[in-house]
């Protein structure tokens, strides 16, 4: 149970919750454990009536009245008390998943895009979802149902001891087997419970690819091949959670047979002591009632064995991911004032996934409020430079300096929140399109949100729309074209209002006239502020202060488009062609 440690500072913080129920639960058993004494005295009283001890059968009747009132009023008492114990330790099993739930969700927050690239979707949904849901049952009904099991045991005993030591140890003789059988099969849980899980997450990662790739499949007709592949992941998930509760299934069966064993000792040996007048009949049906009593809690050890088993593996898997440390941390909690003059300087960075090596010696400078341009064939490292930049990744040699402090000792949320940037590849959020140009400026209104639209050059588009800023764009933006999204991600960029604004190549996917307009917009809008433009087109970088291009990860050519348009070499050739192809 080292994995369940992790759990220790939740049970703490709800410490009184949980005493709490375990007190009602002790009670709430006490009381129940009264009703064998009630019913033994009911039956001593027959047995003496039979005997002719007692003669006179209204004093009977009224023994036999006044113990099934007391029956009737224990077990209410003792059931209002479990409802109590149901209500602090169940209640509290949720509060405890809904921390963990947030303290997983907080750590994948921090972790660096490194280990998003290492990890399926899949199996980090399964892991904050499933798993965490197995450990709900370990610090809810598992502690519960421990408690209840562990003072009826204790008070039964006690009480079963007061009544005849002798047939106490015979009727508890098959508990040792119980106990062996127990600590093998809570092993075998363990380990099957463990392969049950990483099998979940391998069908779970494959269901959300299919589905985030369900246009890929149709254009390409792979259904019925993707069918198949699902069909035998979730085959080899049947088999083996078959295995998992086939070992499951020996508990139950396993518990009945040593407590049906424990009766038929109660009821021969018992039988012989009422003989010998060592106890009486009601007694033995005390005896015969503990056992029964026992019955129930003594056959949910192997339940709780499993979910604590199946806690301990499902914890284990959360622990692995909850004890790697994030590669990029905020080294300073102070605020720290971002201006935009950015420089490199020898930076070098080799991706460790890969072990391509991106960037090397790059080194550059960019003064607050002039316009970078970043030129290159695809793998040169431009989006590489944008990444450690924006502090994605750290680089392996060189320093990176923004308004001359190093970019390691910036307060990290200032410096992203200093950032507007355009990814290459868009992202939409499932939401309203007012919504998406929203989260650059969660306080921004609607004329803002227009406005920012209109320097995107998306405005008119919306309008368009049935329900206008208030449509719903679906998963990943897909209700609307890739040159839609790009400006909507434009405008959530601008609406930001940042220090330095990232351009990604984020044009790309709109036609020549409209990326002028745009151009024209952003040329106004970023006059006083730092800008880097990525781009394979000349005409969205010509208005630069600067350009840069790149060539497996080196500068090879550095100047002004006038300059560079005139020197021989890649950019020249880039211009030339570009301008033959639009003629």
């Amino acid at each position: 149970m080292k994995a369940l440690k992790h759990l220790n500072k939740y049970l703490l913080k709800y410490k009184y919750r949980l005493f709490t129920g375990i007190l009602i639960c002790i009670f709430s058993n006490v009381l129940k454990l009264q009703i064998p004494d009630l019913i033994k005295d009911s039956i001593n009283s027959a047995d003496d009536f039979s005997k002719g001890i007692i003669t006179d059968k209204s004093i009977v009747k009224e023994a036999l009245l006044d113990s099934i009132l007391l029956i009737i009023g224990v077990a209410i008492l003792a059931g209002v008390f479990t409802f109590f114990t149901r209500q602090m330790i169940i209640v509290t099993s949720r509060l405890i998943e809904f921390d963990l739930k947030n303290e997983i969700y907080q750590q994948y927050q921090k972790l660096s895009l490194n280990f998003y690239k290492k990890n399926r979707t899949g199996d980090l949904m399964n892991r904050i979802s499933e798993d965490v849901s197995k450990v709900r049952m370990y610090v809810g009904p598992a502690i519960m149902y421990s408690m209840n099991t562990m003072v009826s045991i204790i008070v039964t005993f006690f009480l079963m001891i007061q009544t005849d030591v002798t047939l106490t140890i015979y009727t508890l003789t098959p508990l040792p087997i119980l106990s062996i059988s127990i600590y093998f099969l809570s092993k075998l849980i363990h380990k099957k419970t463990t392969i049950v899980q990483e099998q979940l997450s391998v069908l779970t990662a494959s269901a959300q690819e299919t589905f985030s790739g369900i246009r890929i499949i149709k254009s390409y007709a792979t259904e019925i091949a993707t069918i198949n592949n699902f069909e035998n992941i979730a085959e080899s998930s049947k088999q083996k959670n078959i295995d998992l509760f086939k070992v499951n299934a020996l508990f139950f069966p396993l518990m009945i047979l040593l407590i049906g064993l424990s009766n038929l000792i109660v009821i021969y040996v018992g039988g012989l002591r009422y003989i010998d007048g060592f106890i009486t009949l009601g007694d033995v049906a005390k005896f015969i009632m503990y056992v029964n009593i026992l019955t129930w809690p003594v056959a949910v050890i192997g339940w709780v064995t499993s979910i604590i088993q199946q806690a301990e593996a499902s914890q284990a898997r959360i622990n692995e991911f909850l004890n790697v440390e994030p590669e990029i941390r905020n080294t300073n909690q102070n605020n720290t004032k971002i201006e935009g003059s950015i420089e490199f300087k020898n930076v070098s960075f080799t991706y460790d996934d890969t072990n391509i090596t991106a960037l090397q010696n790059v080194s550059f400078k960019v003064i607050k409020g002039e316009t970078l341009a970043i030129l290159g064939k695809t793998g040169s490292g431009k989006s590489t430079i944008i990444s450690i930049l924006a502090r994605l990744y750290d680089c392996d040699k060189g320093v990176v300096n923004i308004d001359n402090q190093n970019i390691e000792n910036l307060n990290l949320d200032n410096l992203r929140q200093s950032i507007g940037f355009v990814p290459q590849d868009a992202f939409l959020f499932s939401d309203t399109i007012e919504n998406n140009i929203k989260f650059g400026d969660k306080c921004a209104n609607i004329d803002m949100i227009t406005q920012a639209a209109k320097n995107a050059y998306i405005d008119h588009n919306i309008a368009a729309f049935a329900d206008g800023y208030k449509t719903l764009v679906g998963e990943r933006g897909v209700t609307l074209s890739g040159g839609q999204k790009q400006r909507v991600s434009i405008a959530r960029a601008i609406i930001k209002n940042p220090k330095i604004l990232i351009l990604d190549d984020c044009l790309s996917a709109v036609d020549t006239e409209t990326e002028e307009i745009i151009l024209k917009n952003l040329e106004r809008i970023t006059k006083n502020r730092t800008t880097l433009i990525v781009s394979h087109r000349i005409s969205s970088i010509k208005h630069a202060d600067k350009i840069i291009v790149l060539k497996e990860g080196q500068i090879i050519q550095e100047g002004t488009h006038e300059d560079l348009s005139l020197k021989k070499g890649f950019y020249k050739e880039l211009y030339e062609q570009q301008l033959l192809e639009e003629s």
